[in-house]
């Protein structure tokens, strides 16, 4: 396997998405784990280089992957050479410029002209128009990539959180909640950990929807009728699921320790909690797609942008992920194709 080739979106102009690339890659031993090609405008990336006040940095500038240096901060021109920057505030110009950087990065990704994605933050509301009609970033790859059900799952060193109903309004959580879409979100995550992550029998917690998981039906219904039938089918189908777990009680103590990965059954229930524990190193994993993506589990923070505050740990850690959960897909296949082999 050579060298991976790590295609990066550039995010929302006005935010820091830039700043978090500039400063991962002004430590050139990032060279000897992947080669990145940005997706954005070069104009752009030297107004936010100058506005962080970083001399010993240029981007590499080239029309395709395939002219890719190994060892630069490549960076492939998607947008019109008049795109303005207006630091800190939500212009529709921003979400314009998202919305081209990703779609040149998901199409030469499509076409195998690079290996992982790596989605710098976006903001949710300006990217919308007639092209991108999506709640997020997981929703649009989900068409481009997906064959169904996909999991947003975050991770850190200590927490792999999956969520099943993700943005979606809090009225509406509990009628989107039903068991076959718990037990389609459980066999997406045990697959990934064993398949991105390489752990070879995963162990899953599984939150319950209500204060206290129910109370056993005294503080609501969803537990016993939905989520513990969900929880003893995936037992029956081999997926190691326990719960379900109060999910204060969970996150208060060391329980969430003890586990491969966590299914949490609404956004804040599970995100919250993984934020205040591991905000500043998090990553956004899609699972469930036929491609790697990761993506910094913050978002643009335009309150700090051009002002050399943001700290670029979250992004750093998700170009590793990439990267790690790359090589154990192709190795998993590859001791597969080797399996088929010796049993012909």
């Amino acid at each position: 396997m050579g060298k991976i080739k790590v295609g990066i979106t550039q995010g929302d102009i006005n935010g820091i998405g830039y700043e978090i690339i500039i400063k991962t890659f002004l430590d050139s031993r990032m060279f000897d784990f992947c080669t990145p090609i940005v997706y954005g405008s070069p104009k752009v990336g030297a107004y936010h280089r100058n506005a962080i006040k970083v001399n010993n940095f240029t981007f590499n500038n080239i029309i395709n992957p395939e002219k890719a240096h190994p060892r630069r901060v490549n960076i492939i021109d998607c947008l019109d050479d008049n795109t303005r920057v207006e630091l800190g505030r939500s212009t529709q110009t921003a979400g314009m410029g998202s919305f081209l950087a990703l779609e040149k990065a998901t199409k030469d990704l499509e076409e195998g002209k690079i290996d992982v994605l790596v989605t710098a933050p976006i903001n949710k509301n300006n990217i919308q128009s007639d092209k991108f009609n999506f709640k997020g970033h997981t929703e649009y790859l989900q068409k481009k990539f997906g064959k169904g059900e996909v999991l947003m799952l975050m991770i850190s060193d200590t927490l792999r959180v999956g969520v099943v109903a993700g943005h979606i309004p809090l009225r509406e959580v509990p009628d989107f909640i039903t068991k076959d879409r718990i037990l389609a979100k459980l066999e997406i995550m045990n697959k990934t950990l064993k398949t991105d992550f390489n752990i070879s029998k995963p162990k899953i917690a599984v939150l319950g929807l209500n204060p206290h998981a129910g109370d056993n039906g005294t503080i609501g219904s969803e537990e016993t009728e939905t989520i513990i039938p969900a929880i003893e089918e995936a037992r029956n189908n081999g997926i190691m699921a326990l719960g379900p777990f109060a999910a204060d009680g969970f996150f208060g103590s060391d329980t969430y320790k003890k586990f491969d990965g966590i299914l949490s059954m609404y956004h804040d229930q599970g995100l919250t909690a993984f934020k205040a524990l591991a905000f500043d190193t998090g990553v956004n994993y899609t699972a469930g797609l036929s491609i790697i993506r990761t993506s910094p589990a913050h978002g643009t923070a335009y309150e700090i942008a051009g002002k050399n505050k943001a700290s670029h740990k979250s992004f750093m850690e998700a170009l590793f992920m990439a990267i790690d959960c790359y090589k154990n897909r192709n190795n998993i296949e590859e001791l597969q194709e080797n399996a088929l082999e010796i049993n012909e």
